[in-house]
């Protein structure tokens, strides 16, 4: 997804781990101790994950969902500077059963069009 902001803009909200209900559709709140992130869903659920990942040089965040859903669970998003003011953000995931990895796709998908709304200002 291409936001008009720069990569550094970006990083501030997506590199922030505690910050992804302000941007990730369906997660109310998220809290972090140590390298587990636990989020709470809009479901009520609550889902420990493990940040693997929290690189503000590479702009890379990863981190693996620790529940009965998934046999193996990694996501990744990524910024990078498209060197003209604006930047593009990776957001991939892989999971066994491999159809949570679409169910997780199918809500970055629309979690990006939220999060270039909010940082462009139209959200």
């Amino acid at each position: 997804m291409r936001i008009g902001r720069t990569a550094e803009q970006v990083w501030e909200l997506v590199g922030d781990p505690t910050r992804i209900s302000e941007w990730f559709d369906g997660i109310e709140s998220a809290t972090v101790e140590g390298s587990t992130r636990t989020v709470l869903t809009a479901s009520g659920m609550s889902m420990p994950e493990t940040i693997v990942t929290n690189d503000s040089l590479q702009r890379r965040f990863q981190y693996r969902i620790g529940t009965a859903l998934f046999r193996e669970h990694l996501s990744t998003i990524d910024v990078f500077d498209l060197g003209d003011g604006t930047s593009l953000v990776s957001y991939a995931a892989d999971a066994d059963p491999a159809v949570m990895a679409l169910v997780i796709a199918g809500a970055a998908g629309a979690s990006l069009r939220h999060l270039r709304e909010i940082l462009e200002g139209e959200g």
